[in-house]
């Protein structure tokens, strides 16, 4: 058992205790983290003149042939260790004797597992802002296809005519909040723990501040206590990642809805979608459903977070390393889910044809017949009795709107006439919607410019 710990025990502890304690099966992906943290910290040690500079030199060099040999798989992180720290530590002092044991000056396993989470999160963070960028791109491209015309829902049922661009429009808005949220978390995350100690700071003149430098921070955290509790930066994420698996999860939905023999607005790429092992003829939506099925995981993550957090008095607590194996999962899911998925669609190929057809089924062009009463000056819930009136009508007879000859429309109202098949056609009813927001088209040639500006400013 190599451990940081043990002076003032008698016994080893119990192999299960230790099995249970451990967390180098799943913290060791922390390593690069933790030589980095450790490279900073021996740097500042030695300009504050606590280690002697080849002292210094010959702990970074141990490190840095300690990282080579890992990832030369020459050396291997085992459960013989207690956690990445003691892995680190244990082979330093094998490499550079004594002098690897003032590794740990002036330092507590606690600020260093936080400055090690909060370095890693970070990374995690940049990554995925240019994952949820190329997903901003993807749509832009897709969204500058202004013309296809597809119907509009409400409670899934038909409603008013719009075209791909617009619903595709109402994605970009919410990854780009997603995108938004991720930079506000890493700015506000932006401080470094390290030099916290155990919650109390250190008798070492510590050079916190250059520390911090070394290691990309804006700054060094305020309160030591804070500094080593602190996991709202992890809860932000694990909220933020949260919302996008729901945007994700939301859009999938509406994938395999379009996915479906009975819709047929979609067809995805086979390599994208799986077969069944006993009909042949099946082309299943698999990543769109597991996406909208991992979302679940992510949530969780969350969730078992906040209740950890919840009811721990100050400052550091065992408890606290519940806040690395669901979040590395929700991590990695999340990551996984928005890479696959931005592929899936920008491979994805649009069926225009059945779009622009089930837009003129429905009667989505029913409130623009209303408003063509309104414009002749029919007071509007006068408008809305007679239109209504037209629908049952065409039910009965099994016809459309466009299909009604004049002298039925003005059986039902002496307003309508030969204008109207004009004011209800689907290219009129979604091209005169010009207000901010709206599907027409001077609409979405500004909204689409809007977007594209946004993405050069994130990049």
């Amino acid at each position: 058992m190599a451990q940081l710990w043990g002076g003032r025990f008698t016994k080893e502890t119990d192999q299960m205790v230790y099995d249970f304690n451990a967390s180098i099966t799943f913290d060791k992906r922390l390593l690069h983290h933790d030589i980095m943290g450790s490279r900073a910290h021996v740097t500042m040690l030695a300009k504050v003149g606590i280690l002697t500079e080849d002292e210094r030199d010959a702990i970074l060099e141990g490190l840095k042939s300690i990282e080579a040999d890992v990832e030369s798989g020459a050396l291997e992180i085992t459960a013989a260790y207690e956690d990445v720290h003691s892995f680190v530590e244990a082979n330093l002092i094998e490499r550079t004797g004594d002098v690897g044991k003032k590794l740990h000056t002036g330092r507590s396993r606690n600020d260093q597992v936080a400055l090690d989470m909060k370095l890693y999160t970070r990374d995690y963070v940049v990554e995925l802002e240019g994952h949820v960028r190329h997903m901003l791109e993807v749509l832009a491209g897709l969204i500058e296809e202004l013309d296809t015309i597809m119907p509009g829902f409400t409670h899934l049922q038909k409603a008013q005519p719009i075209t791909l661009a617009h619903h595709l429009g109402a994605y970009f808005e919410m990854f780009a909040r997603d995108l938004g949220r991720l930079k506000d978390i890493y700015k506000r995350m932006n401080v470094c723990p390290l030099g916290s100690g155990a919650l109390a700071g250190t008798t070492y003149p510590l050079d916190r501040e250059y520390t911090a430098k070394l290691l990309g921070f804006d700054g060094a955290t305020s309160n030591s206590m804070d500094g080593v509790s602190d996991r709202d930066y992890l809860l932000e994420l694990l909220g933020a990642l949260s919302v996008m698996m729901m945007h994700l999860s939301r859009f999938s939905e509406e994938v395999i809805i379009w996915n479906t023999n009975e819709y047929q607005f979609v067809e995805l790429d086979d390599a994208y979608s799986t077969g069944s092992s006993i009909m042949p003829q099946k082309k299943n939506p698999d990543i769109a459903e597991l996406v909208r099925g991992k979302t679940g995981r992510v949530y969780g993550a969350l969730m078992s977070l906040l209740t950890t957090m919840k009811g721990l008095p100050l400052a550091y607590n065992k408890d606290m390393q519940e806040d690395k194996e669901m979040a590395f999962d929700a991590m990695d899911n999340a990551r996984s889910c928005l890479i696959l998925f931005t592929d899936m669609i920008a491979t994805m190929k649009v069926r225009k044809d059945r779009m622009r057809a089930s837009a003129s089924g429905g009667f989505t062009n029913a409130t623009d017949a209303a408003d063509y009463l309104v414009k002749h000056g029919v007071p509007f819930r006068d408008a809305h009795s007679i239109i209504g009136k037209l629908v049952l009508y065409c039910i009965e007879h099994d016809v459309s709107l466009e299909e009604l000859s004049l002298e039925e429309y003005k059986a039902i109202s002496p307003v309508f006439e030969q204008d109207i098949y004009q004011a209800i056609s689907m290219e009129t009813c979604v091209n005169t919607r010009l207000t901010k927001g709206a599907p027409g088209r001077r609409a979405m040639e500004e909204a689409l410019a809007g977007y594209k500006a946004f993405i050069r400013q994130m990049a």
